[in-house]
Protein backbone atom coordinates (compact mmCIF):
# COMPACT_ATOMS: atom_id res chain seq x y z
CA UNK A 1 0.00 0.00 0.00
CA UNK A 2 1.33 3.50 -1.26
CA UNK A 3 2.09 6.53 0.83
CA UNK A 4 -0.69 8.89 1.43
CA UNK A 5 0.86 11.98 -0.42
CA UNK A 6 1.38 14.98 1.84
CA UNK A 7 -0.70 17.87 1.47
CA UNK A 8 0.92 21.23 0.27
CA UNK A 9 0.43 23.74 2.71
CA UNK A 10 1.06 27.29 2.91
CA UNK A 11 4.59 26.98 4.21
CA UNK A 12 6.09 24.59 1.36
CA UNK A 13 4.86 28.04 -0.92
CA UNK A 14 6.24 30.32 1.38
CA UNK A 15 9.11 27.96 1.34
CA UNK A 16 9.55 27.64 -2.29
CA UNK A 17 8.73 31.43 -2.89
CA UNK A 18 11.32 32.17 -0.46
CA UNK A 19 8.67 34.85 0.79
CA UNK A 20 7.21 35.10 4.55
CA UNK A 21 4.23 33.38 5.09
CA UNK A 22 2.07 36.41 5.61
CA UNK A 23 2.97 37.76 1.96
CA UNK A 24 1.87 34.58 0.39
CA UNK A 25 -1.65 35.06 3.03
CA UNK A 26 -1.66 38.38 1.16
CA UNK A 27 -1.13 37.23 -2.64
CA UNK A 28 -3.75 34.19 -1.59
CA UNK A 29 -6.41 37.28 0.30
CA UNK A 30 -5.68 39.48 -3.10
CA UNK A 31 -4.61 42.19 -0.76
CA UNK A 32 -2.45 45.21 -1.65
CA UNK A 33 0.61 46.23 -0.41
CA UNK A 34 2.94 43.13 -2.43
CA UNK A 35 4.99 43.60 -4.87
CA UNK A 36 4.46 43.12 -8.29
CA UNK A 37 7.92 40.67 -8.14
CA UNK A 38 6.62 38.91 -4.94
CA UNK A 39 3.41 38.62 -6.24
CA UNK A 40 4.68 36.61 -9.37
CA UNK A 41 6.97 34.33 -7.28
CA UNK A 42 4.33 33.29 -5.03
CA UNK A 43 1.93 32.61 -7.98
CA UNK A 44 5.07 30.54 -9.20
CA UNK A 45 5.12 28.57 -6.41
CA UNK A 46 1.46 28.23 -6.29
CA UNK A 47 1.11 26.75 -9.48
CA UNK A 48 4.13 24.67 -9.40
CA UNK A 49 3.35 22.63 -6.20
CA UNK A 50 -0.19 22.91 -6.81
CA UNK A 51 -1.22 24.50 -3.79
CA UNK A 52 -5.03 25.08 -2.93
CA UNK A 53 -5.95 27.43 -0.23
CA UNK A 54 -8.41 25.97 2.42
CA UNK A 55 -11.58 27.73 3.05
CA UNK A 56 -11.71 26.37 6.60
CA UNK A 57 -7.86 27.82 6.97
CA UNK A 58 -8.78 31.09 5.62
CA UNK A 59 -11.84 31.31 8.10
CA UNK A 60 -10.17 30.70 11.02
CA UNK A 61 -6.72 33.10 10.00
CA UNK A 62 -9.37 36.32 10.62
CA UNK A 63 -12.69 37.79 10.25
CA UNK A 64 -13.96 37.01 6.74
CA UNK A 65 -15.70 33.66 6.00
CA UNK A 66 -14.49 33.90 1.99
CA UNK A 67 -18.64 33.14 1.33
CA UNK A 68 -21.38 35.33 -0.77
CA UNK A 69 -24.97 33.76 -0.27
CA UNK A 70 -27.05 34.28 -2.53
CA UNK A 71 -30.69 33.81 -1.76
CA UNK A 72 -33.21 33.52 -4.62
CA UNK A 73 -37.29 33.01 -4.25
CA UNK A 74 -37.85 29.50 -3.23
CA UNK A 75 -41.52 29.12 -4.86
CA UNK A 76 -41.00 30.07 -8.25
CA UNK A 77 -37.82 29.04 -8.77
CA UNK A 78 -38.52 25.64 -7.92
CA UNK A 79 -41.95 25.81 -9.49
CA UNK A 80 -39.76 26.62 -13.29
CA UNK A 81 -37.47 23.86 -12.20
CA UNK A 82 -40.27 20.93 -11.92
CA UNK A 83 -42.03 22.57 -15.10
CA UNK A 84 -38.40 22.54 -17.08
CA UNK A 85 -39.52 26.01 -17.66
CA UNK A 86 -35.73 26.89 -17.47
CA UNK A 87 -34.15 29.33 -15.18
CA UNK A 88 -31.94 31.76 -17.28
CA UNK A 89 -32.12 34.19 -14.76
CA UNK A 90 -30.83 32.16 -12.16
CA UNK A 91 -28.27 30.75 -14.30
CA UNK A 92 -26.64 34.18 -15.05
CA UNK A 93 -26.60 35.37 -11.79
CA UNK A 94 -24.82 32.46 -10.92
CA UNK A 95 -22.32 32.75 -13.44
CA UNK A 96 -21.78 36.32 -12.85
CA UNK A 97 -21.65 35.92 -9.36
CA UNK A 98 -19.95 32.78 -9.20
CA UNK A 99 -16.97 34.02 -11.12
CA UNK A 100 -16.05 37.41 -9.91
CA UNK A 101 -16.03 35.32 -6.04
CA UNK A 102 -13.52 32.90 -7.61
CA UNK A 103 -11.80 35.62 -9.27
CA UNK A 104 -11.64 37.17 -5.18
CA UNK A 105 -10.67 33.76 -4.11
CA UNK A 106 -14.13 33.41 -2.49
CA UNK A 107 -17.33 30.77 -2.79
CA UNK A 108 -20.76 31.42 -3.62
CA UNK A 109 -23.61 29.81 -1.96
CA UNK A 110 -27.46 29.89 -3.64
CA UNK A 111 -30.29 29.25 -0.63
CA UNK A 112 -33.70 29.22 -1.86
CA UNK A 113 -35.94 31.34 0.61
CA UNK A 114 -39.89 31.21 0.48
CA UNK A 115 -40.79 35.40 0.82
CA UNK A 116 -43.87 34.45 1.84
CA UNK A 117 -43.06 31.78 4.88
CA UNK A 118 -43.95 32.80 8.29
CA UNK A 119 -40.43 31.08 8.92
CA UNK A 120 -38.88 32.92 6.73
CA UNK A 121 -36.86 34.87 9.87
CA UNK A 122 -36.05 31.87 10.93
CA UNK A 123 -34.95 30.24 8.01
CA UNK A 124 -32.50 33.44 7.25
CA UNK A 125 -31.05 32.98 10.26
CA UNK A 126 -30.26 29.38 10.50
CA UNK A 127 -28.58 30.32 6.97
CA UNK A 128 -26.45 33.01 8.29
CA UNK A 129 -25.54 31.43 11.36
CA UNK A 130 -24.43 28.25 9.49
CA UNK A 131 -22.62 29.88 6.64
CA UNK A 132 -21.46 33.54 8.63
CA UNK A 133 -21.19 34.82 4.39
CA UNK A 134 -19.17 37.79 4.42
CA UNK A 135 -21.75 39.09 2.08
CA UNK A 136 -25.34 38.53 1.33
CA UNK A 137 -27.36 39.07 -2.29
CA UNK A 138 -31.40 39.22 -2.44
CA UNK A 139 -33.07 39.14 -5.93
CA UNK A 140 -36.41 40.46 -6.25
CA UNK A 141 -38.74 40.05 -4.37
CA UNK A 142 -36.81 39.66 -1.55
CA UNK A 143 -35.40 42.63 -1.78
CA UNK A 144 -37.98 44.54 -1.69
CA UNK A 145 -39.45 42.56 1.59
CA UNK A 146 -39.29 45.08 4.34
CA UNK A 147 -38.87 41.67 6.91
CA UNK A 148 -36.03 40.35 4.82
CA UNK A 149 -33.89 43.49 4.87
CA UNK A 150 -34.58 44.37 8.46
CA UNK A 151 -33.35 40.68 9.59
CA UNK A 152 -30.42 41.16 7.23
CA UNK A 153 -29.51 44.86 8.32
CA UNK A 154 -29.87 43.59 12.43
CA UNK A 155 -26.92 41.18 11.57
CA UNK A 156 -24.84 43.99 10.29
CA UNK A 157 -23.51 41.85 7.47
CA UNK A 158 -23.26 43.85 4.16
CA UNK A 159 -25.97 42.61 1.80
CA UNK A 160 -26.70 43.47 -1.85
CA UNK A 161 -30.53 44.68 -3.28
CA UNK A 162 -31.05 43.60 -6.70
CA UNK A 163 -34.26 45.52 -8.53
CA UNK A 164 -35.32 47.66 -5.50
CA UNK A 165 -34.83 51.04 -4.35
CA UNK A 166 -36.51 50.84 -1.16
CA UNK A 167 -35.54 51.97 2.37
CA UNK A 168 -34.03 49.77 5.05
CA UNK A 169 -30.53 49.29 4.52
CA UNK A 170 -28.09 47.41 2.08
CA UNK A 171 -27.12 48.80 -1.11
CA UNK A 172 -29.26 48.71 -4.54
CA UNK A 173 -28.40 47.61 -8.19
CA UNK A 174 -30.79 47.80 -10.92
CA UNK A 175 -31.14 47.21 -14.51
CA UNK A 176 -32.81 50.99 -15.49
CA UNK A 177 -35.67 48.84 -16.16
CA UNK A 178 -37.88 52.17 -16.88
CA UNK A 179 -34.85 53.12 -19.19
CA UNK A 180 -34.66 49.54 -21.12
CA UNK A 181 -38.94 49.82 -21.37
CA UNK A 182 -38.64 53.25 -22.46
CA UNK A 183 -35.46 52.02 -25.24
CA UNK A 184 -38.23 49.26 -26.43
CA UNK A 185 -41.51 51.35 -26.41
CA UNK A 186 -39.39 54.36 -29.15
CA UNK A 187 -38.00 51.53 -30.84
CA UNK A 188 -41.35 50.49 -31.65
CA UNK A 189 -42.75 54.22 -32.08
CA UNK A 190 -39.78 54.66 -34.47
CA UNK A 191 -40.83 51.82 -36.87
CA UNK A 192 -44.08 54.05 -37.16
CA UNK A 193 -46.20 52.46 -34.47
CA UNK A 194 -48.80 54.21 -32.58
CA UNK A 195 -50.85 51.93 -30.79
CA UNK A 196 -48.31 50.54 -28.39
CA UNK A 197 -49.49 47.83 -25.78
CA UNK A 198 -48.16 46.61 -22.64
CA UNK A 199 -48.33 43.40 -20.29
CA UNK A 200 -47.02 44.74 -16.52
CA UNK A 201 -45.13 41.33 -14.31
CA UNK A 202 -46.60 40.82 -11.01
CA UNK A 203 -47.26 43.76 -9.16
CA UNK A 204 -44.89 42.18 -6.16
CA UNK A 205 -41.67 43.21 -8.19
CA UNK A 206 -41.22 47.03 -7.65
CA UNK A 207 -39.30 46.50 -11.55
CA UNK A 208 -42.67 45.78 -12.75
CA UNK A 209 -43.81 49.49 -12.42
CA UNK A 210 -40.43 50.96 -13.24
CA UNK A 211 -41.47 49.33 -16.51
CA UNK A 212 -44.71 50.52 -16.78
CA UNK A 213 -43.52 53.62 -15.93
CA UNK A 214 -40.75 53.82 -18.72
CA UNK A 215 -43.26 52.80 -20.85
CA UNK A 216 -46.04 55.43 -20.16
CA UNK A 217 -43.12 58.23 -20.52
CA UNK A 218 -41.79 56.90 -23.60
CA UNK A 219 -45.63 56.99 -25.22
CA UNK A 220 -45.91 60.64 -23.77
CA UNK A 221 -42.74 61.96 -25.30
CA UNK A 222 -43.68 60.39 -28.85
CA UNK A 223 -47.20 62.04 -28.37
CA UNK A 224 -48.73 58.58 -27.76
CA UNK A 225 -52.22 57.96 -25.76
CA UNK A 226 -51.99 54.96 -23.23
CA UNK A 227 -55.47 54.37 -22.55
CA UNK A 228 -56.66 51.02 -23.27
CA UNK A 229 -53.33 49.29 -23.74
CA UNK A 230 -51.55 48.01 -20.56
CA UNK A 231 -52.67 44.88 -19.13
CA UNK A 232 -51.33 42.94 -16.12
CA UNK A 233 -49.37 39.88 -15.66
CA UNK A 234 -47.53 37.56 -13.25
CA UNK A 235 -44.26 36.82 -15.10
CA UNK A 236 -45.92 33.31 -16.29
CA UNK A 237 -47.40 32.03 -19.57
CA UNK A 238 -50.61 31.61 -18.95
CA UNK A 239 -51.41 35.19 -17.34
CA UNK A 240 -49.49 36.59 -20.91
CA UNK A 241 -52.12 34.54 -22.77
CA UNK A 242 -54.94 36.36 -20.81
CA UNK A 243 -53.28 39.44 -20.80
CA UNK A 244 -52.78 39.39 -24.77
CA UNK A 245 -56.36 38.39 -25.58
CA UNK A 246 -57.84 41.01 -23.28
CA UNK A 247 -54.97 43.77 -25.64
CA UNK A 248 -55.73 41.81 -29.17
CA UNK A 249 -59.49 41.48 -28.67
CA UNK A 250 -60.42 44.75 -27.78
CA UNK A 251 -62.18 47.88 -29.93
CA UNK A 252 -58.52 49.30 -31.12
CA UNK A 253 -56.11 46.56 -30.24
CA UNK A 254 -52.31 47.65 -30.78
CA UNK A 255 -50.04 46.71 -33.60
CA UNK A 256 -47.59 46.27 -31.16
CA UNK A 257 -46.37 44.86 -27.90
CA UNK A 258 -44.19 44.83 -25.36
CA UNK A 259 -44.10 42.29 -22.83
CA UNK A 260 -43.06 42.05 -19.10
CA UNK A 261 -40.85 38.39 -19.38
CA UNK A 262 -40.24 36.03 -22.23
CA UNK A 263 -42.68 33.30 -20.96
CA UNK A 264 -45.55 36.53 -21.28
CA UNK A 265 -44.22 37.23 -24.93
CA UNK A 266 -44.14 33.45 -25.95
CA UNK A 267 -47.88 33.40 -24.70
CA UNK A 268 -48.21 36.59 -27.03
CA UNK A 269 -47.04 35.32 -29.88
CA UNK A 270 -49.07 32.02 -29.57
CA UNK A 271 -52.25 34.15 -29.04
CA UNK A 272 -51.69 36.20 -32.00
CA UNK A 273 -51.13 32.97 -34.30
CA UNK A 274 -54.19 31.24 -32.90
CA UNK A 275 -55.50 34.87 -33.68
CA UNK A 276 -54.80 34.72 -37.26
CA UNK A 277 -52.16 37.35 -36.61
CA UNK A 278 -48.81 37.17 -38.57
CA UNK A 279 -46.73 38.29 -36.66
CA UNK A 280 -43.97 40.70 -37.68
CA UNK A 281 -46.48 41.84 -40.67
CA UNK A 282 -49.43 42.49 -38.48
CA UNK A 283 -48.34 42.67 -34.92
CA UNK A 284 -44.70 43.84 -33.40
CA UNK A 285 -43.38 42.23 -30.29
CA UNK A 286 -40.46 42.84 -28.04
CA UNK A 287 -39.71 40.60 -25.07
CA UNK A 288 -37.78 41.25 -21.63
CA UNK A 289 -35.31 39.30 -20.21
CA UNK A 290 -33.71 37.57 -23.55
CA UNK A 291 -33.29 33.94 -22.47
CA UNK A 292 -31.86 31.39 -24.81
CA UNK A 293 -35.64 30.47 -26.16
CA UNK A 294 -36.57 33.67 -27.51
CA UNK A 295 -33.32 33.21 -30.71
CA UNK A 296 -35.59 29.99 -31.48
CA UNK A 297 -39.18 31.44 -31.75
CA UNK A 298 -40.75 31.99 -35.30
CA UNK A 299 -39.62 34.87 -36.19
CA UNK A 300 -37.08 35.19 -33.51
CA UNK A 301 -37.99 37.42 -30.59
CA UNK A 302 -36.73 41.07 -30.18
CA UNK A 303 -36.02 41.60 -26.41
CA UNK A 304 -34.82 43.65 -23.48
CA UNK A 305 -31.42 42.06 -22.95
CA UNK A 306 -31.26 41.75 -18.76
CA UNK A 307 -27.29 42.08 -17.96
CA UNK A 308 -27.88 39.66 -14.85
CA UNK A 309 -24.33 37.82 -14.82
CA UNK A 310 -22.63 41.23 -14.87
CA UNK A 311 -24.64 43.16 -12.15
CA UNK A 312 -24.32 40.15 -10.05
CA UNK A 313 -20.25 40.64 -10.54
CA UNK A 314 -20.58 43.64 -9.71
CA UNK A 315 -22.47 43.39 -6.00
CA UNK A 316 -20.27 40.63 -5.42
CA UNK A 317 -17.04 42.99 -5.88
CA UNK A 318 -18.79 45.72 -3.99
CA UNK A 319 -19.82 43.45 -0.97
CA UNK A 320 -16.23 42.36 -0.80
CA UNK A 321 -14.70 45.56 -1.03
CA UNK A 322 -17.31 46.15 1.90
CA UNK A 323 -16.39 43.81 3.91
CA UNK A 324 -12.17 44.80 3.75
CA UNK A 325 -12.93 48.46 4.03
CA UNK A 326 -16.10 48.88 6.30
CA UNK A 327 -19.52 50.90 5.20
CA UNK A 328 -17.22 53.81 3.34
CA UNK A 329 -17.16 50.92 0.32
CA UNK A 330 -20.89 50.81 0.10
CA UNK A 331 -22.26 53.06 -2.43
CA UNK A 332 -25.04 55.42 -1.64
CA UNK A 333 -26.81 55.59 -4.73
CA UNK A 334 -28.09 53.27 -6.29
CA UNK A 335 -25.51 51.18 -9.02
CA UNK A 336 -27.02 51.40 -12.60
CA UNK A 337 -26.02 48.56 -15.04
CA UNK A 338 -27.97 49.50 -18.32
CA UNK A 339 -30.04 46.50 -20.41
CA UNK A 340 -29.77 46.37 -23.73
CA UNK A 341 -31.74 45.53 -26.75
CA UNK A 342 -31.33 43.49 -29.42
CA UNK A 343 -33.04 43.67 -32.27
CA UNK A 344 -34.49 40.66 -34.28
CA UNK A 345 -37.40 39.24 -36.71
CA UNK A 346 -40.12 40.06 -34.23
CA UNK A 347 -40.73 43.80 -34.66
CA UNK A 348 -41.65 45.34 -38.06
CA UNK A 349 -43.43 48.69 -38.98
CA UNK A 350 -47.01 48.15 -38.83
CA UNK A 351 -49.69 47.44 -41.20
CA UNK A 352 -49.72 50.52 -43.82
CA UNK A 353 -46.73 52.05 -42.84
CA UNK A 354 -45.60 54.11 -45.54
Amino acid sequence: MGRRRQAVTIRHVAADAGVSLQTVSRVIHNEPNVRAELRERVQAAIDKLGYVPSIAAQRMSGSRSYLILAINDRDRTIADWRARQGTDWVDQMLLGGMLECAAHGYRMIFELVDTHSAHVERELLAAIAALQPDGVILTPPHSDDPHIVEVLARQHIPFARIGSLGAGGGFSLTMDDAGAARTATLHLAGLGHRRIGFIAGSPEYALSTWRVEGWRAAMAEAGLATEGLLAEGDFSYASGEQAARALLEGEEPPTAIIASSDQMTLATLETARRMGLEVPRQLSLVSFDNTPIVRFTQPPLTAVDQPIAEISARAVDLLIAAKKAGEDAVPAAPVVVPAGLVERQSTAPPPGHA
